[in-house]
């Protein structure tokens, strides 16, 4: 069992910047993948970015590549979401969640295990 919890998400303007937090619990993370997805109203949740635990191999979605920069912090079993330049478009409930496979990285949302309550980011003036 793999508990997750995200902070950061607020209401930003646009070109403002944002970081999310996710402490991951009840495992010491290795060789895992970490994602951070999004879902806003009436859509599909969306991949946004992953980092493989062990090694720091990082993937981002098209949307948001040059903009957004996932990393961990070992010691605190945490993973984060830099996000700047951050547009309306960019408005969502964002979540995270970990992978147990240590194989692959995958960009489905059906291919994690665990998944974080999910925390708004609104992109408005």
């Amino acid at each position: 069992q793999v508990h997750l919890v995200e902070s950061g998400g607020g209401l930003v303007q646009p070109g403002g910047s944002l970081r999310l937090s996710c402490a991951a619990s009840g495992r010491t993370l290795s060789g895992e993948v970490m994602g951070w997805f999004r879902q806003a109203p009436g859509q599909e949740r969306e991949f946004v970015a992953m980092i493989r635990w062990n090694s720091g191999l990082t993937y981002y979605g098209d949307s948001v590549k040059g903009r957004f920069t996932i990393s961990r912090d070992n010691a605190k079993n945490t993973v984060y979401l830099q996000m700047n330049d951050l547009k309306p478009e960019d408005t969502a409930i964002y979540y995270c969640a970990v992978d147990l496979n240590m194989s692959a990285m995958s960009t489905y949302s059906r291919s994690y295990d665990y998944w974080g309550q999910g925390t708004q980011v609104t992109v408005s003036s």
